[in-house]
């Protein structure tokens, strides 16, 4: 008999959950946003700049135009199941990138379970992006002696859909 073991470091786990709600303006808009990404998550978000002036817009460069919040640990796992509840556990097989990433959106985040209407903030819509990663994958980001991450331990579009599908009860359609 034969058993075939996985490799430690194989293991592919729940890297974080990145939300994010773009409003395209300053002001006000961004203010409401980041409250409700506040009650979505529990955790404090913060205002994302424009990268460059786009004119037919009324965009400046640097000019705050969207919220965005990280999640990572237990709180990224509790918030991405909630969030995969609001889309009917279902999730859409060509969302998917060959690194190990997923990325869906909401268009009413009081779809949401746990999450009241709040006349104040509104109905607004966000965006979900779900980084996976295997242990070794710090070589890309540490300060010393950057590398690349091998091609045999890149997480494979097929391995995050068999993962979210094992640890998430996500139907891949």
């Amino acid at each position: 008999m034969s058993q075939v073991t996985e490799s430690t470091m194989k293991k592919i786990s729940l890297e974080k959950v990145v939300l994010n709600m773009g409003v395209g303006r300053s002001g006000e808009a961004i203010e409401i946003a980041k409250r409700a990404l506040d009650q979505i998550s529990g955790k404090k978000s913060c205002a994302r700049n424009a990268k460059e002036t786009q004119r037919d817009w009324g965009v400046r460069k640097g000019e705050p135009i969207g919220a965005a919040v990280t999640i990572r640990g237990n709180d990224a796992r509790e918030l991405l199941k909630r969030l995969f509840e609001a889309k009917g556990n279902i999730a859409n097989g060509k969302a998917f990138d060959n690194f190990g990433n997923y990325s869906f959106g909401i268009r009413e985040h009081i779809d949401i379970p746990g999450v009241k209407y709040d006349p104040q903030i509104g109905i607004l819509g966000l965006g979900i992006s779900v980084t996976l990663t295997r242990p070794g994958y710090n070589i890309r980001r540490r300060s010393k002696h950057k590398a690349s991450v091998g091609k045999k331990h890149i997480i494979k579009n097929q391995e995050a859909k068999d993962y979210l599908a094992r640890e998430f009860g996500v139907t891949i359609a």
